[in-house]
């Protein structure tokens, strides 16, 4: 009996210790996301010049000179600016599903475009959400100009997928501690196209208020370009040597010509004869083939 009553008081014992560690871990777990939220709260902006601000990279051409100019011409410079200096986002805020309701404002979560096209949105409150849209119904280009995917957003933001990027960090294909002003860490996300699948996406965006089926580049690179064969990279053909100005320039018609000739060849072949059906009835026939083979890594047109 004293065996089984002391085998008893140790199952409980026991019990009771993995009871009060997991209660201990989930009060650990809960405090943990209770001060991240708070952090994450206190750290949004409430004004576009705080945000633009947050993220200018001018600084960067102090030394990187030519990376910068190269960048200063790519459309990552102006990712809500389209074709002719066009703001290109005017139409779905007028019409359509993600159109800006009489007595509303936009918001985070209705306003799908930023995820992309300016994704440092999310360290900012609605009411940053509301100006830039309030620009962009008043066709405002000095402002919207200012709104970019700066070099901070790359090599900081988006340098990290799991977990969240170091603060005053910046990530590149080496650790560099002497590097002025901030610190470089290596971040092997940078050579990876994840790098760039994070924007030019899988698929449809689930998350919004109006969900969006948007950019599925990368999603045709993996289903399609790798299972065939594929082996380079993004970086390797629209960034060759670290160019910053990964082209395509869709403002620039003639390089956007050549680019597409060379990822899509295109072959022409010809025949012609004349068919008579009848006496005096001659009719000129012409047979065209014509063959385009795709060497891009995704399907094209995509974003």
């Amino acid at each position: 009996m004293n065996k089984k009553y002391r085998l008893q008081n140790i199952v409980k014992s026991r019990r009771v210790t993995v009871i009060l560690i997991l209660l201990g871990m989930t009060l650990v777990l809960f405090l943990d996301n209770t001060a991240l939220a708070k952090g994450k709260s206190e750290a949004l902006v409430n004004s576009l010049a705080e945000l633009v601000k947050m993220f200018d990279s001018s600084s960067c051409k102090e030394c990187h000179e030519k990376i910068y100019e190269q960048w200063e011409k790519s459309h990552h410079a102006r990712p809500l600016m389209g074709l002719n200096d066009q703001i290109f986002i005017t139409g779905y805020l007028k019409r359509g599903p993600l159109a800006i309701k009489p007595g509303e404002r936009a918001t985070r979560e209705n306003f799908p475009c930023f995820k992309c096209h300016f994704p440092q949105i999310k360290y900012a409150t609605d009411l940053v959400s509301a100006e830039i849209a309030d620009a962009v119904l008043k066709d405002d280009k000095e402002t919207i100009r200012k709104l970019n995917i700066s070099c901070l957003v790359c090599h900081n933001e988006k340098a990290v997928v799991h977990g969240r990027p170091d603060k005053n960090v910046i990530y590149g294909n080496k650790d560099i501690d002497d590097h002025p002003k901030t610190p470089v860490k290596k971040s092997p996300l940078l050579k990876n196209s994840l790098m760039c699948g994070q924007c030019h996406g899988l698929g449809p965006n689930l998350e919004f208020e109006t969900p969006v089926q948007c950019a599925t580049l990368y999603g045709s690179y993996l289903h399609a370009y790798i299972p065939s064969g594929g082996t380079e990279t993004c970086q390797q053909c629209h960034m060759k040597d670290g160019d910053h100005y990964m082209p395509p320039n869709f403002n620039n018609r003639a390089e956007l010509s050549e680019r597409l000739k060379d990822a899509l060849p295109m072959q022409v072949r010809t025949l012609a004869y004349s068919f008579q059906p009848k006496e005096g009835d001659v009719r000129p026939i012409v047979v065209v083939n014509t063959k385009i083979t795709s060497k891009a890594g995704h399907r094209i047109p995509d974003g």
